[in-house]
């Protein structure tokens, strides 16, 4: 059954486009109409104000309408007529609908060109995560953060504490909104919270909408209520939902020429999958590691120091993470220290399917495990990169044995 919703943000983005559909093709002697359907949906959204305060479709779409009246010059007084259906030659929508350089990506590379480089992001766990630049971090990014926004996309994760009074967070609501594009799909939003892991769009549907190509945006069922794939093959992406235990999971393959379809590119920081989190919002998992391992072996020696209030102990929850994570690489860490953190086994699962995720997903096979030293970050990211902190404990220990010898 359809979700319903008195939230009407749908309706409105859908009226807009389809007055509007192929606008950007129109010259300057249609600009009023434009401008007329602009105002319609601006309209539109403040009848449905009060109903949508807290929809992310309706926060975008607001904020959308006052940048395309920038960019026309459209003034906010004038007719304000509902929008009319623009229609289209007999046949000319269905041809172009048909052509596989519209709504399927790969398709649209001629034969003698280069294929396209694809990417891959994940968010996971406590939360861990792993851009497109394969940069791992472990972040706390409490509350509403965007993961994704681009020309055709967005994504926003909300991370909810995993303990009272604890900096650790997991993810437990996810929102991907996909534009409309073209002739191939009506705008379609998926939301997922915890324990509630839909098979179908905000509206009920599980393709692209009424349009031709619709089918070139798909959700498929893998597992009920714990795993869902979302196929985008008009913009080349695949996309994978979880929930393990209570949070859930995130990974995304994306060809970097849609990452990177961005218009205003000194705001692409605020991204996490692109930038990575914050400075100030970053966590050394593995500085607190070493302590927690230290504490352990103190811990065996005498009373003195409290028990912790998780249930594993470092060897125990090294061990267990070594179940289903062999390699000791980040994913396996992060199991660790969720562990560690927070006592539940389902993170231990989370670590192991968004490896999975990754094998399934990243398109350089070389680079599914990372480890210490690819903490480096590329130019221009906003996070701390250099060496780790247990290897300046080691070179400063050999310094000091130099200098005993001399």
């Amino acid at each position: 059954p359809a979700v319903t919703s008195p939230c009407k943000i749908l309706k409105c983005n859908s009226e807009f486009w389809a007055a509007t559909s192929g606008s950007h093709h129109l010259g300057t002697e249609e600009a009023p109409e434009f401008c007329t359907a602009l105002r319609a949906y601006a309209h539109c959204t403040r009848r449905t104000a009060r109903t949508c305060r807290g929809d992310l479709a309706y926060h975008s779409a607001v904020h959308g309408i006052d940048d395309l009246m920038d960019q026309h010059n459209c003034s906010k007084d004038g007719p304000t007529s509902q929008p009319r259906l623009r229609t289209f030659p007999p046949g000319d929508s269905q041809e172009r609908s048909d052509s596989p350089e519209i709504c399927h990506y790969e398709k649209s590379f001629h034969k003698h060109s280069a294929a396209p480089n694809y990417t891959h992001c994940g968010l996971f766990g406590d939360p861990h995560l792993r851009t497109f630049t394969d940069t791992f971090q472990t972040c706390k990014v409490q509350g509403a953060w965007p993961l994704i926004d681009n020309n055709y996309l967005n994504v926003q994760v909300t991370n909810t504490p995993v303990l009272p009074g604890s900096a650790a967070t997991a993810t437990s609501k996810l929102t991907i909104i996909f534009k409309s594009f073209q002739e191939c799909v009506d705008q379609k939003v998926y939301q997922a919270e915890m324990d509630e892991l839909p098979a179908a769009f905000a509206d009920g549907s599980k393709n692209g909408g009424d349009k031709h190509g619709a089918n070139s945006l798909k959700i498929t069922e893998k597992v009920s209520g714990q795993h869902i794939e979302i196929q985008a093959k008009y913009i080349g992406t695949t996309i994978v939902v979880r929930q393990v235990g209570r949070y859930l999971t995130f990974a995304v393959r994306m060809p970097e020429e849609v990452v990177n379809a961005v218009e205003d590119r000194d705001s692409q920081g605020l991204y996490l999958c692109l930038r990575g989190c914050p400075l100030n919002q970053q966590i050394d998992f593995q500085t607190i590691r070493s302590a927690q391992a230290t504490e352990g072996r103190a811990r065996r020696k005498g009373p003195s120091l409290p028990a912790p209030p998780e249930a594993f102990t470092y060897e125990t929850a090294t061990a267990k993470c070594r179940e289903k994570l062999p390699v000791e690489d980040l994913y396996f860490q992060s199991c660790v220290f969720d562990l560690l953190t927070t006592g539940d086994v389902n993170f231990m699962l989370a670590a192991y399917y968004a490896f999975e995720d990754v094998k399934m997903l990243h398109s350089n096979k070389d680079k599914l495990h990372l480890y210490e030293r690819t903490r480096d970050l590329a130019p221009g990211n906003t996070a701390p990169s250099g060496t780790p902190p247990t290897l300046w404990v080691a070179l400063l220990c050999l310094s000091q044995c130099w200098l005993g010898l001399l």
